[in-house]
């Protein structure tokens, strides 16, 4: 028997054990549906809207992102200084000229064996040169040596039209050298602020924010803080063994530009896979016009061997399983950093993909402790503050009355 409606068209409650109508069902998902979509819609519009007034402040925004990431670096020895009776601005100091000093060695060390061996790697990368225009003169190729002058001066042609797009570029490399000279002191005067002064930040902000929310600030931010000091720390564990397993091949080898090569291997090795790759690609490059192609075969077996060691070994042991990032995220966050800020926003991808993750895993924390799924004792937060941030969102579950 069909069941009536009532006067606005609603059909009644079903009878307990009839069927739900299709349509109903139908109706509530696509409710559901677009509820999330427009949500989503307003979510995505609002962090479009954060981008486009972010955008213009970049150019300060930059060192400040810099000044955290060397802050991470720079606080242990500062709190050790602290520790043994130095002034805050005293240790600060310290921590940063002796940074400046170990730099500053690093690059004394190298500079030499780059001059001496500047002219050997320049002449033998002539004569490789040679040997491979006579090489491609002969057979299979046979390419007559006219071909080839075509081509060197379709080139030099090229060039010479594109003189002031050159001489342009070299005046805007020069303001580009400028305004990074600038970001690096401007950081650098932020990084000396921050480890002098960075233990009062969060208490203030607490002060500022008020108690409940301030909790939670303080458990988020210092979270993020330890996964940032850690990530850096151990992405330079993990260079400085790239880095020394490396240069110890070329050196064994006797590769040209031994020493600056294993630098430039541990300054790749803190942007993930890419980085490593590059510097090995041109360890590679270098022993095959100074040496042989025999000595680049091992050069590259060398250099896959250490990256298969920094996979399966040095990060799953130096890494935690909350800093994990999967392979494809690592290099998305890279491509989508260097897109529009180059070599430093492939250095800042990873840390901020980092940074995110533990924000996605605070946000998924607090909605298992407010739907029941955990408890605060299953949690272990990095302060007191979090510890009542959990109880507070244990109390405001589900069949519990908020503490307030």
């Amino acid at each position: 028997m069909a069941r009536r409606l009532d006067p606005e068209g609603t059909p009644p409650p079903p009878a307990e054990g009839t069927p739900l109508d299709r349509g109903a069902v139908i109706g509530d998902g696509l409710r559901w549906t677009a509820s999330w979509a427009l949500r989503t819609i307003v979510v995505l519009f609002a962090l479009y809207l954060l981008q486009k007034a972010l955008a213009p402040l970049w150019v300060a925004i930059l060192p400040v992102i810099l000044a955290l990431v060397i802050s991470t670096v720079l606080w242990p020895p500062t709190r050790w200084l602290r520790a043994h009776g130095f002034a805050p601005a005293l240790a600060a100091a310290c921590s940063i000229l002796g940074s400046f000093v170990l730099f500053g060695g690093v690059i004394a060390a190298i500079v030499p064996s780059v001059v001496d061996q500047s002219e050997d790697l320049s002449n033998k990368a002539i004569a490789g040169v040679n040997e491979l225009r006579d090489w491609v003169q002969g057979e299979p190729l046979n390419v007559r040596p006219e071909q080839i002058d075509d081509g060197v001066t379709a080139i030099t042609d090229k060039l010479r039209e594109s003189g002031s797009q050159i001489a342009g570029g070299v005046f805007s490399g020069v303001s580009t050298a400028g305004s990074l000279i600038v970001t690096l002191v401007l950081a650098l005067i932020l990084t000396f602020f921050m480890v002098k002064d960075g233990p009062r930040f969060l208490p203030w902000l607490r002060q500022v924010s008020g108690e409940r929310a301030g909790a939670h600030l303080t458990e988020l931010l210092v979270r993020m803080w330890n996964t940032l000091g850690g990530f850096i720390r151990t992405q330079a564990i993990v260079s400085a063994v790239d880095a020394v397993l490396i240069g110890g091949g070329l050196l064994i080898l006797r590769v040209p530009l031994a020493l600056p090569l294993a630098v430039l291997t541990f300054l790749g090795g803190f942007i993930p896979i890419v980085g490593a790759t590059v510097a090995g690609a041109l360890a590679v490059l270098v022993a095959l016009v100074t040496k042989s192609w025999v000595t680049a075969l091992i050069v590259l077996g060398i250099v896959i061997a250490v990256q298969q060691l920094e996979g399966h070994v040095l990060q799953p042991m130096l890494q935690s399983r909350s800093m994990n990032l999967h392979p494809a995220l690592v290099l998305l966050g890279i491509a989508v950093g260097s897109h529009g800020n180059g070599v430093i926003g492939a250095f800042l991808a990873v840390p901020t993909v980092a940074l995110l993750s533990v924000l996605v895993r605070y946000l998924g924390e607090q909605i298992d402790l407010r739907t029941g799924a955990k408890r605060a004792s299953d949690v272990t937060p990095a302060t007191a503050h979090g510890a009542l941030a959990a109880q507070a969102g244990e109390a405001a579950g589900p069949g519990r009355t908020p503490t307030g």
